[in-house]
């Protein structure tokens, strides 16, 4: 484990590229800003109007909620990879972001086959948004029963991917018997977007993802326990059942907000925790807990950066660019170190 003076320094480089991040994706999109003026505009010193209305009161937004989504993806992820001890847990393994898809999938697609009506005047963003958190927040209901009936942390992870597969059942059926606009409205959804917020969704999903981050601080103890196996876990006298209700809870409050509110995004939180290890070459949860926040939120950063094509007036899905830009680099990492930190 390398020494505390590494790992400031480390997490110096980070938020110094988390600050250069931000500012690079205010300064491209369909306007150029100059990253000087981005600056400028966030010290206040900036005399273009035009310029200032179109940071504050779009690009701002977006670039905080990509933080945001970052943030709580990469850091649902680390929990989930801790608590099954496998590398390929990710934080929709509980079927979560599943109920999320299902929740928004009934609002889109349901109101027509059920009713015999288009509800599209009921279809907004904050209305999907709704619908998607009841659907996460039953499912988590769901786990967190069946959590409390079952000892075996991998029967609970089977488990979790059974509720996924139903609900992506009832989402195909649902899709098959829906309308033409509404299966593109649908899928549309699907892609993830970080730029629909306003102010209030915004403080309203950093609140959900603020009590995800105190609960998994809660947890790091435990967490770091759980490396070693349970039963060494329950020698360290870590009470197991309180500290899988705590971490379940945990990502669903993070996997299901994001997915609300952004959609389903992937990728993210299976490979941030991955790259966080490579970096800081530790299991330390006292050192990867804010490790994969600023990771994540450099990642979504960029990805947006990217997906917002600068200089055109299109948006690439962000679902498809974080795939297409981060996998080659894990691939790389892995390939070049031989062996996976876990």
């Amino acid at each position: 484990m390398e020494n505390p003076k590494t790992y400031r320094f480390a997490f110096l480089l980070l938020l110094i590229a988390l600050l250069a991040s931000f500012i690079l994706n205010l300064s491209l999109g369909s306007v150029t800003i100059p990253f000087k003026s981005s600056l400028n505009i966030l010290l206040g010193s900036e005399t273009n109007e035009s310029w200032y209305y179109i940071v504050w009161n779009y690009r701002i937004p977006k670039a905080l909620t990509a933080i945001l989504v970052g943030s709580g993806l990469a850091l649902s992820g680390l929990l989930m990879q801790t608590l099954f001890r496998n590398p390929l847990a990710g934080p929709f393994v509980l079927g979560i972001s599943s109920g999320a898809s299902l929740g928004a999938a009934l609002l889109i697609m349901g109101s027509s086959i059920f009713s015999g009506i288009t509800a599209f005047s009921m279809v907004n963003d904050v209305s999907i948004a709704v619908a998607s958190s009841i659907g996460s927040f039953l499912v988590l209901l769901a786990v967190m029963a069946v959590a409390s009936k079952v000892k075996d942390t991998m029967a609970l992870l089977i488990i979790g991917l059974m509720f996924g597969s139903i609900t992506a059942a009832i989402v195909s059926v649902l899709s098959y018997f829906s309308k033409a606009e509404e299966l593109q409205q649908y899928i549309f959804w699907s892609f993830g977007s970080v730029g629909n917020l306003s102010w209030s969704q915004l403080l309203l999903l950093f609140g959900i993802i603020l009590i995800g981050v105190v609960l998994s601080v809660l947890s790091v103890k435990a967490l770091n326990a759980l490396l070693l196996g349970e039963n060494y876990a329950k020698s360290l006298g870590v009470d197991l059942k309180k500290a899988r209700y705590l971490v379940i809870l945990a990502t669903g409050l993070l996997a299901g907000s994001v997915t609300a509110f952004a959609g389903p995004i992937a990728f993210v939180g299976l490979a941030v925790p991955h790259l966080a290890r490579q970096l800081f070459d530790t299991t330390d949860h006292k050192v990867l807990v804010p490790a994969v926040l600023v990771y994540g939120a450099i990642l979504m950063l960029l990805c947006d950066t990217v997906a917002q094509v600068p200089n055109a007036a299109s948006v690439l899905p962000i679902n498809a660019i974080t795939s297409i830009l981060g996998a080659p680099v894990v691939i790389w990492l892995l390939v070049r170190r031989r062996t996976m930190v876990f």
